[in-house]
């Protein structure tokens, strides 16, 4: 079953018949949204606000941990993450659309596995933080919707919640970086060690810290990727059209 994990302006899914809507307490504590379980063209999906449905959770507070093992619980076996982002590549501005193939983490203090003390120790292969076959066939998706998108590069995954400095940015395209967020990690390892197919999309909206002029603020990214969102609700209803199987 597809499994959208939904960022900054994305909180709910446009027509979700909702079949049921609620926060999970699991073993590593709640949510930090309701998980809502519904159709979508037919095709079972359930949705997941990273944020809370009323961007309340900062990304450090995520609890990326419980929020996976939720997913997998309901029947999640394929993970499409939308990620906003900041553009710092060339061609990655406001109202872009992103997909990346690598990944950087500059988080700190954030729960990696889901291994508690004493359990035995887990050491995840992230050669390709991002699913090849899934994120293939996202991009493939894409392309049939001619949805307009920069295929690769790597996300820099930042602590938040405070955007970066223009010198801490700077860093980041020098180590080869296009885009920055917030909330990337520890959420892709965890799907991979979860055994779940992981994909990210990220809508840009803003140039980062440095590259563009004048203060950065929510405010204004949650307006810049408001037209990108509707593109990435198609692709999600051609996802779900995509499948070779029934859902779970």
């Amino acid at each position: 079953m597809l499994a959208v994990i939904g960022g900054s302006g994305l909180y709910s899914l446009d027509g979700l018949e909702v079949e049921d809507r609620r926060t999970v307490l699991t073993r590593f504590g709640e949510t930090s949204g309701p998980v809502v379980r519904g159709s979508l063209g037919g095709r079972e999906t359930v949705f997941l606000a990273r944020h809370g449905e009323d961007h309340s959770v900062a990304p450090h507070r995520i609890n990326y941990r419980a929020n996976i093992d939720a997913l997998r619980e309901a029947g999640g076996d394929r993970i499409l993450s939308i990620a906003t982002v900041g553009g710092i590549g060339p061609g990655c501005v406001p109202g872009s659309l992103v997909v990346p193939d690598q990944m950087i983490d500059y988080t700190w203090g954030r729960e990696q596995t889901f291994a508690e003390a004493g359990d035995p120790v887990v050491h995840t292969d992230f050669t390709e933080p991002y699913s090849p076959a899934w994120r293939a066939e996202t991009v493939a998706s894409l392309v049939a919707l001619s949805i307009e998108h920069i295929d690769g590069g790597t996300y820099a995954a930042t602590q938040g919640p405070r955007f970066e400095s223009a010198a801490e940015v700077d860093r980041l395209r020098r180590d080869g970086c296009v885009v920055v967020g917030m909330t990337g990690m520890p959420e892709a390892v965890l799907a991979r060690e979860a055994g779940l197919e992981y994909s990210a999309v990220c809508p840009v909206g803003n140039l980062a810290a440095g590259i563009g002029s004048g203060p950065l603020s929510a405010d204004q990214v949650i307006e810049a990727v408001g037209p990108v969102l509707a593109a990435v609700g198609r692709l999600v209803t051609d996802l779900l059209g995509r499948a070779t199987t029934d859902p779970r």
